[in-house]
């Protein structure tokens, strides 16, 4: 009886624990159920609509997140939302950079909330601080109201008005409409120059994937432009490719320069940001990933899945923008990144030098004599040289995007420049009459 009693007892405890861990599976599957992408929603944003408060009424999240890019608190080692001064932290670029405004003022980026009134408040537009004034083309990528002045005044008018005559009419910063179709929330290429650039490198536009725009939103900003002294045309110099030795070759063809270095009497090339094309030739593009996988990935509030719009550096966000794809612990995975920016930092400033000392030896030859034809090479190895350099500086992430690619090219820019140097002392010892 004791014995038949026993087997009705642990019957019955399997029972519940069957049905307990059922329970559990279910609240499993239930809870991972609830974490879905947000449903649709009725869209009934303006087709004009610039202003990101109007679009966070259809989408609170994604607002909620984008107002924190207001943030400029925490910064990573080499970046970060808080504006320090790269000319205070590297004092040779005001030397590198002698003679054009960038030499006046060089902040770390604070985040998108801030873009229109960081370009406000310059001091590289300001002639009072040592900058000088400043054309429309420099509001491009500052304020999502810029493809609605484009439309009203033409693109050729916009590029070539002046900044101040533009600046009044832009009331928000890079906001919603910079990337989404206010219809559809598809995304979007609203800056002609990338488009431009694309159809020029046979690229059908209409056929984009969705993983492609995922980027191509931020190559509008974030790559490397020129645009002719006389026209202010904005242009992506991609015609051969977007790696820093097509990008020369392209500026050798139509002899473009920024300025001439007062020192050397160089015609320099001053790269912006070009973190798409860096970015292309990295392991994570090689992936498959885009930008936003890592700067605006998935997050989860209230059971809803959403894009993460609080663009950010990804050591700010370890837990959802690496975690997903790499193991090991926050404090593992930040030493990595860092070490990596470490090295890349040490070869930024060995080409510094390296420039610096060619800068010298031209200027030194110069003064010995020697004549602008004899100087030629010398110039001609540094201006690529100094190119090169600030390709890797001028782009975000101090080198990790494209770890590989970053060192390439620092090496090449520290041989260029060491040649320079050589072939500025050659021509020194023929402007005084040795062999």
């Amino acid at each position: 009886m004791n014995r038949n009693w026993l087997k009705w007892v642990v019957f019955f405890v399997c029972l519940a624990g069957v049905f307990l861990l059922g329970v559990a599976l279910a609240f499993i599957v239930a809870r991972k159920g609830e974490t879905k992408l947000a449903p649709p929603v009725s869209l009934n944003i303006p087709e004009n609509e610039t202003d990101p408060a109007v679009w966070g009424k259809v989408f609170p999240r994604e607002y909620g997140r984008f107002r924190m890019t207001e943030d400029t608190t925490g910064p990573t080692k080499y970046g970060g939302p808080s504006p320090f001064s790269w000319l205070e932290r590297d004092t040779l670029l005001v030397f590198l950079w002698a003679g054009y405004p960038f030499s006046v003022e060089y902040n770390e980026d604070r985040g998108h909330a801030w873009t229109l009134v960081d370009v406000e408040k310059t001091a590289r537009r300001d002639p009072a601080r040592g900058g000088k004034p400043q054309s429309g083309v420099c509001l491009t990528c500052k304020s999502a109201d810029v493809p609605g002045m484009m439309q009203e005044m033409g693109l050729e008018k916009f590029y070539s008005a002046r900044l101040e005559e533009v600046l009044p009419k832009a009331k928000h910063p890079v906001a919603c409409s910079d990337c989404h179709d206010p219809k559809s929330m598809e995304l979007r290429i609203t800056r002609p120059a990338l488009k431009e650039a694309l159809v020029a490198m046979g690229k059908d536009t209409s056929r984009l994937t969705r993983q492609e725009m995922r980027s191509l939103v931020c190559a509008q900003c974030h790559s490397e432009y020129f645009f002719p002294r006389e026209t202010k045309y904005l242009t992506f110099p991609w015609k051969y490719g977007t790696s820093p030795e097509a990008m020369f070759k392209f500026y050798e063809e139509i002899g473009f320069s920024d300025w001439v270095h007062p020192v050397s009497g160089t015609p320099l090339i001053k790269v912006q940001h070009p973190d798409y094309e860096i970015f292309l030739s990295g392991p994570h593009a090689q992936a498959g990933l885009a930008c936003a996988d890592c700067h605006m990935p998935y997050i989860a509030e209230g059971g809803v899945k959403f894009t993460d719009h609080y663009v950010q550096s990804p050591l700010k966000n370890i837990s959802n923008a690496c975690k997903p794809c790499h193991e090991g612990s926050e404090d593992e995975i930040r030493a990595r990144v860092e070490s990596i920016q470490d090295k890349n930092n040490e070869l930024l400033h060995r080409a510094e030098v390296a420039l610096s000392d060619a800068h010298q030896a031209i200027a030194s030859a110069k003064a010995s004599g020697a004549t602008d034809d004899q100087l030629k090479e010398a110039r001609t190895l540094l201006r690529e040289a100094q190119m090169y350099w600030d390709y890797v500086f001028s782009a975000n992430s101090m080198g990790f995007h494209s770890p590989q690619e970053a060192a390439r090219v620092l090496a090449a820019a520290i041989d260029l420049a060491r040649q320079s140097q050589l072939a500025a002392l050659s021509a020194q010892i023929t402007a005084k009459g040795g062999k």
